[in-house]
């Protein structure tokens, strides 16, 4: 039995940040960092069953085109991951009536639609980058057991030597994303890559505003990395935390990114929200269709 404090349930029976139960939500589930983003998507949706939000964590479930889905915005970062990730498979796989662990597991879609910044200058504004890996400079993984059965750390030590890593820093880790995913989703108008989830916007990306960096060639060796012909494409915040609980917990997760930015040719697309809405309008279309 998990303990009260463990998992926290609403007195409702709604779990403790998302305010959702198991029945209001789908098998697939796209993720968002921005509230305001679910209204982008939802509107496409022919049927809208359920609606909530409890802070930045927003929720919409429907039905587009004869596909269940949920829309969940998560805030920003990989400690929201956390919460979110984790509160989505105990709405599938723990009974949190007897708070028990379900014999039977069932296995989310985690598609997070986000937008990102290109670290390479063939990767140009409003390329639809997908993420084969992760590489996560938040250290959230470290924190779970059997962290290493799941990483790729031949990937992981050729990038610790050639950027001559900062111990000071946490561990990165590199997470792959699902297969089924992948060969779901892509297509040509897609951009195969490896991202960055980063645990700031600022400093974490190699911006400088008042507070010099600890390591000002980072982005440089990151953007000369390159393992098994793989380049580092993009840096965002979110998707290591999601590709490594989904593969700890048996969930299938991918993450398609907007690029609004390329931190080397100096670029960026201010007005991207009709970008988005292309991208929003592929991935429905693709798993409408899938």
């Amino acid at each position: 039995m998990i303990k009260p404090s463990e998992l926290i349930i609403n007195p409702d029976g709604s779990i403790f940040h998302l305010h959702l139960k198991p029945e209001n939500i789908a098998d697939t589930i796209l993720l968002v960092g921005d509230p305001g983003r679910i209204e982008m998507i939802s509107k496409h949706f022919d049927i809208i069953e359920y609606s909530i939000q409890n802070r930045e964590f927003k929720t919409v479930t429907g039905w587009y085109k004869g596909r269940h889905l949920s829309v969940v915005a998560t805030g920003i970062g990989t400690d929201n991951i956390d919460i979110v990730v984790n509160e989505l498979d105990a709405l599938v796989n723990i009974d949190l009536k007897k708070r028990e662990v379900k014999e039977t597991k069932t296995s989310l879609n985690l598609i997070r639609i986000g937008t990102s910044g290109s670290l390479q200058a063939a990767i140009p504004l409003n390329s639809f980058v997908m993420s084969e890996k992760s590489i996560g400079f938040d250290g959230l993984l470290n924190f779970y057991e059997g962290r290493n059965t799941i990483a790729d750390l031949e990937f992981e030590a050729a990038f610790l030597k050639h950027t001559n890593w900062n111990e000071l820093l946490a561990k990165p880790y590199v997470i792959d994303a699902s297969e089924q995913l992948f060969k779901e989703l892509s297509s040509e108008s897609t951009v195969s890559g490896v991202n960055i989830s980063a645990p700031g916007f600022y400093g974490p990306q190699g911006r400088v505003l008042r507070l010099t960096l600890a390591d000002a060639k980072l982005n440089d060796k990151i953007e000369s990395f390159t393992y098994n012909n793989q380049k580092i494409t993009n840096y965002e915040m979110e998707s290591s935390a999601i590709y490594g609980l989904s593969k700890l917990m048996g969930h299938e997760a991918l993450t398609i990114c907007l690029i609004i930015a390329n931190r080397v040719t100096l670029e960026a697309n201010e007005n991207y929200n009709p970008e988005m809405e292309k991208l929003v309008t592929y991935i429905l279309e693709k798993l409408a269709n899938s």
